[in-house]
């Protein structure tokens, strides 16, 4: 959520949004469009597919919004409701393998996130990831998600997703020669 925007701000532009009000919600979705933009970019490692992903996502959540029950940030329910819909985008992609999936991630420019390096090694290490690993570290580096979020979201034990996370952050650096560029963080 973006600094300028306070908890309590949130709350009464989600409670003007569920009654209706297209403009505050449009305001919430402002403040979280680059977090979910980067989750879905990490998540499909497809430029196409993030962009058709967040296309769903402010659609669900447009639609979803009376079960936002605010015990969370509202970008951060938007990073899960993103992070499903790319889970099963990668599926069906899985299913209909094209060759040209992941070959825009390299050479995409687009801003991601402040806190992702913002160089092709760093995507290049990110896509070269197991599915879980990958969706893990995006969602606690990118997304902003605890580790019980993360938990909920990929159904596992909290200390699975310590592990996953962990053992991405190893990857990363082995991928990357060690340097100090594989800290996500």
């Amino acid at each position: 959520m973006s600094a300028s925007m306070s908890w309590d701000e949130e709350r009464a532009h989600v409670r003007h949004a569920k009654a209706g009000d297209g403009e505050a919600f449009a305001t919430l979705w402002r403040c979280a469009e680059k977090k979910v933009w980067a989750v879905c970019l990490g998540i499909t490692s497809n430029r196409s597919d993030a962009e058709d992903a967040i296309a769903e996502a402010m659609c669900k959540s447009w639609q979803g919004l009376d079960r936002f029950l605010e015990k969370s940030r509202f970008s951060t329910w938007l990073c899960q409701i993103a992070s499903n819909i790319c889970k099963n985008k990668v599926s069906r992609r899985r299913e209909f393998p094209d060759s040209e999936t992941g070959a825009d991630l390299a050479s995409n420019t687009t801003d991601i996130s402040d806190r992702v390096a913002d160089t092709e090694a760093v995507r290049w290490a990110v896509s070269q990831l197991s599915d879980e690993f990958r969706e893990a570290i995006i969602l606690r580096e990118v997304g902003g998600l605890s580790y019980k979020e993360i938990a909920i979201q990929q159904g596992v034990h909290i200390q699975t997703v310590k592990s996953r996370i962990h053992r991405a952050r190893k990857a990363l650096r082995d991928l990357l020669g060690g340097s100090d560029a594989a800290q996500v963080s």
